[in-house]
């Protein structure tokens, strides 16, 4: 039976309550995984990072972090990776460039749900195959989190942490924050000494950029994508906006329109900007920027990124829009 947050938890929103919450979980996974070891699959965002964190406290070097490039990671991502658990946290971690491997299994998927299960399902695949190279492995860490839980069990959406694993892998899951929101998860991280530019970073959906390249995801547009994207973080950065906004991304639908670009016709993606903020991932105000800052964005993406021709400003709260577009 699967853990669910209990109806009189009392939310974490101070050190004291989140060092209990530490102290308690780090003994149930000492119970949980014994001397075994534990895959977690470490992308660097704020739920896998302080999974990761709260695991190395438990059980130290039995924990073993793979970093998987699927090719749906944002521009740098894999090198900051790296830096922050390989160099500076002295992880376990193994790096998979597996992104030829993913979008080719991608190729001509246009329905969100099944782009999500195969997203999931070959990290799953990725995970097994890295774990029978490697002795005494019989966890899988996952970082989910208790929106995760709510919105798979309405039948929002299909979460690639929120099932359990193929039944011909013999992996138990771990999941220490999985009774937890988005808020309770940075408090507990910030207790484990976690960096702030860690736990308070943008969370980043596990089937990253393939979210935000709705319909089939073709290597052009996804590159539209991440290019976009690392623009707009670069200017909310220098426009003081980085970790107060609680998440901004960009998004390239499949669709092309008209336009001009040195006197000649064009026929190009619109790109669509989406800036919100939340505390518990259930409801998302929309953050609405300056007329400057968004007209220096929209010059900025139609100069610099390939394929675009139109930038648009989502305006949707959620409800009725989720926060990502597939």
């Amino acid at each position: 039976m699967l853990e669910v947050r209990p109806d009189n938890m009392v939310r974490i929103t101070t050190p004291e309550l989140a060092d209990a919450y530490i102290e308690e979980r780090i003994k149930m996974l000492q119970d949980q995984v014994g001397d075994k070891k534990v895959l977690l699959a470490l992308s660097g965002g704020v739920d896998s990072s302080v999974v990761a964190a709260m695991l190395i406290k438990a059980i130290g070097q039995q924990l073993v972090c793979v970093h998987v490039n699927h090719g749906l990671l944002r521009k740098g991502e894999p090198e900051q990776v790296i830096k922050v658990f390989g160099e500076e946290l002295g992880a376990n971690l193994i790096y998979v460039d597996a992104t030829d491997r993913f979008l080719d299994k991608l190729a001509g998927v246009t329905d969100p749900e099944q782009k999500r299960k195969i997203i999931g399902g070959e990290f799953i695949e990725v995970f097994a195959e890295e774990a029978r190279k490697l002795d005494g492995i019989e966890f899988l860490a996952q970082g989910t989190i208790w929106p995760d839980i709510l919105e798979s069990d309405a039948g929002i959406k299909a979460h690639h942490n929120a099932g359990g694993l193929p039944d011909d892998m013999n992996f138990e899951l771990v999941e220490p924050v999985r009774i937890l929101f988005k808020d309770e998860v940075r408090v507990v991280g910030k207790q484990l000494g976690l960096p702030d530019n860690m736990v308070y970073r943008q969370p980043f959906p596990g089937p990253g950029l393939g979210v935000r390249c709705p319909g089939a995801i073709t290597r052009d547009r996804l590159e539209a994508v991440r290019e976009s994207d690392a623009i707009l973080r670069e200017e909310f950065a220098k426009n003081g906006l980085e970790g107060k906004v609680w998440q901004y991304f960009t998004v390239v639908p499949d669709f092309k329109s008209t336009g001009v670009k040195d006197g000649k016709r064009t026929f190009d993606w619109p790109c669509i900007i989406r800036a919100i903020n939340t505390t518990d991932v259930m409801e998302v105000t929309v953050e609405h920027l300056s007329d400057e800052l968004i007209d220096h964005l929209v010059q900025r993406i139609l100069t610099e990124v390939p394929g675009i021709n139109r930038v648009l400003f989502d305006y949707t709260p959620k409800p009725p829009a989720t926060v990502e577009y597939e």
